[in-house]
């Protein structure tokens, strides 16, 4: 059954649900930005405090369950990564936040340079955004987006340490 982009009627569906980070992506106008938001309130709230380890582990099955979930999508309702679809921007910022415990700052950063590495799509995230089908290709350009923030981030983080430690305090 193919039919429009999500609505809030959808979300009885737990793989919409999930798709589309607990209804953020359903927000206008900007979805991708609500689902970032909402993506850091639950970084914040629930990864920040964790070891990087146990970090990594959650983003690893929040990208297993999101390729499930956006898969279900496709299938059922014949969605394609439509804007409303935001597990893939979870995924991608805790990407770029992995390590980070709960510091203004470095959230801040990691958020921004997120959204704009996911915005300009340098590549090869412009590769994976536009060359790789299906669930993989909802979810990689924003796991790719967020490596590239999570350099630029940790590369920031370095310079802070080595230069400026009191800033880190």
């Amino acid at each position: 059954m193919s039919r429009g982009a999500p609505t809030f009627a959808d979300l009885r569906d737990p793989a919409v649900l999930l798709a589309t980070g607990f209804g953020s992506g359903l927000l206008k106008p900007a979805p991708g930005t609500w689902g970032s938001l909402a993506g850091l309130v639950i970084w914040w709230l629930l990864l920040a405090p964790l070891s990087p380890v146990k970090q990594a582990l959650i983003v690893v099955a929040v990208v297993v369950l999101g390729l499930l979930a956006t898969r279900r999508c496709e299938r059922r309702y014949g969605w394609h990564d439509p804007g409303a679809i935001v597990i893939d921007e979870f995924t991608g910022l805790w990407v770029a936040l992995l390590g980070f415990g709960p510091q203004a700052g470095w959230a801040i950063a990691g958020f921004l340079l997120f959204r704009l590495f996911d915005i300009a799509k340098p590549w090869p995230v412009s590769w994976a955004d536009r060359q790789v089908p299906g669930a993989w290709g909802v979810m990689l350009d924003d796991l790719l987006a967020g490596s590239y923030a999570a350099i630029v981030l940790q590369f920031a983080f370095w310079l802070a340490l080595f230069y400026a430690p009191a800033l880190l305090a």
